[in-house]
């Protein structure tokens, strides 16, 4: 149905850009080869189009076109429930990852497996070591919080605690959510083996004060001032403006989630004073003589309890679906930023063998000057050598940069779709809300009107 939506919308741009043989290298998992090619015979009874056949080794405009509509399709989906286990200091977190899937490259299409939040971080970590570098974006996880998880050991009665708990679960299922929806990362062992797998070794470098996490936290540093010292000559407009959109967003998002949290805060501030506000009116009506009044009385402090609880619920509602919205995205705008900082750091290796080229060249110059034969052929060597590297590293810096443009072009859809179906639900959220307060006071109206 999704596939049928949109050759409604898009059939001219579709089939030219499916009749336009852009090489896509792209190697696609045999599990997808069956709806592709269901697809496949779709468009050719649809549209007559000359396609490749199933027998085809080299599947490219095709793919390409798919991907240019964003019809690749998530079929894994992850659900989070939360298990606590232990009591007092000696207390965690688990999590029963229950998983659905169509795609046969698992053992089975439903499975279920037990984590911890550090092999949630594990996981990242992997990733992020082995596809950072080619410009892939990582979906973050959620940060660590150690004053959350101690409020979770020492107090669980704690209101702050049971929405910290649920804040992190809701956080980890998305962040996996976005792990499996992504055509790359899914393919890796790695997150298979998180999804199947029942025992997964522990995951010590995510420890914040291991050595492993020391290390990190020096790269982490060293890379910055690198990026403070490294001035790259940006040929290509469109990541120069890219790269300023990202920052510029980044810095609105974060203004905005303020400005979020804050209205989250408040609505709870009123939800209190309501509630409040209810109890003294009831106690005001139980001390009232007057029958009509003391009735009109008690329903105001009904009609305030209710609405006291609507206010907890939209607390609740902007939270959950707005200001984590925006908290995830200014997460993931920072593995935008990284995918750009991967591109200029194959850049600059490139300008950097460039560079020694250069220098190996001019002491050919010298050596040839000075009449120096025994040390000539060896220069020549290293020229070659530095040859080699120069085309390997720029040929590198190309394929990055097609893979970062990519990678930004469907975070920027996702982007836009996950915007657009959270602001609906928060708007309907605020609707149904003031509906039910409009109810509350429409039934109450009568006994207000009935006080003799």
């Amino acid at each position: 149905m999704c596939f049928w939506l949109l050759l409604q919308i898009y059939p001219s741009n579709l089939r030219q850009v499916l009749c336009s043989r852009v090489t896509y290298n792209t190697v696609l998992h045999p599990s997808y080869l069956q709806r592709f090619f269901s697809f496949i015979r779709f468009l050719k009874d649809r549209y007559n189009l000359t396609l490749p056949s199933e027998n085809s080794r080299h599947i490219q405009y095709v793919l390409y076109g798919m991907d240019f509509f964003g019809l690749f399709f998530c079929s894994c989906k992850a659900i989070l429930s939360l298990l606590l286990t232990g009591d007092g200091m000696n207390a965690y977190m688990a999590y029963k990852v229950s998983t659905q899937t169509s795609l046969t490259m698992f053992r089975s299409k439903t499975f279920t497996v037990r984590r911890r939040f550090s092999d949630f971080l594990g996981l990242f970590e992997k990733l992020s070591e082995k596809h950072s570098q080619n410009g892939y974006i990582i979906p973050p996880p959620p940060e660590k919080s150690i004053l959350g998880m101690t409020k979770v050991k020492v107090g669980k009665e704690d209101p702050s605690s049971a929405e910290f708990v649920e804040r992190r679960r809701a956080a980890l299922e998305r962040y996996l959510q976005r792990v499996v929806c992504h055509p790359s990362l899914l393919q890796d062992p790695d997150v298979r083996e998180f999804l199947e797998k029942e025992e997964l070794p522990r995951a010590v470098s995510t420890q914040a004060l291991s050595g492993a996490g020391f290390l990190k936290m020096l790269n982490k540093a060293t890379d910055a001032v690198s990026k403070m010292t490294i001035k790259m000559n940006e040929q290509d407009v469109w990541f120069d403006e890219k790269i300023q959109d990202v920052e510029n967003e980044e810095q609105h998002l974060r203004k905005l989630h303020v400005m979020v949290e804050s209205l989250v805060n408040h609505r709870k501030e009123l939800s209190g004073n309501t509630a409040v506000f209810a109890k003294s009116v009831a106690m005001l009506g139980s001390s009232e003589d007057n029958t009509a009044l003391s009735r009109a009385l008690s329903q105001l402090a009904e009609v305030e309890d209710r609405i006291e609880q609507l206010h907890q619920e939209q607390a609740s509602n902007d939270f959950f679906t707005f200001s984590e919205l925006l908290a995830d995205y200014i997460r993931l705008l920072g593995a935008v930023r990284g995918c750009f900082d991967q591109r200029m750091k194959a850049w600059q290796r490139w300008q950097d063998a460039e560079n020694m080229l250069q220098k190996k060249r001019e002491t050919e110059a010298k050596l040839l000057w000075a009449n120096k034969p025994d040390k000539l052929q060896q220069a020549k060597d290293e020229i070659a050598e530095w040859e080699a590297k120069v085309t390997q590293y720029e040929r590198d810096f190309e394929r990055i940069s097609a893979t970062v443009r990519k990678e930004v072009i469907r975070f920027d859809k996702e982007k836009a779709r996950d915007f657009k179906r959270q602001i609906i639900k928060y708007l309907e959220s605020v609707l149904h809300s003031q509906q039910q307060m409009i109810k509350y006071w429409e039934a109450f109206l009568p006994e207000a009107k009935a006080i003799a």
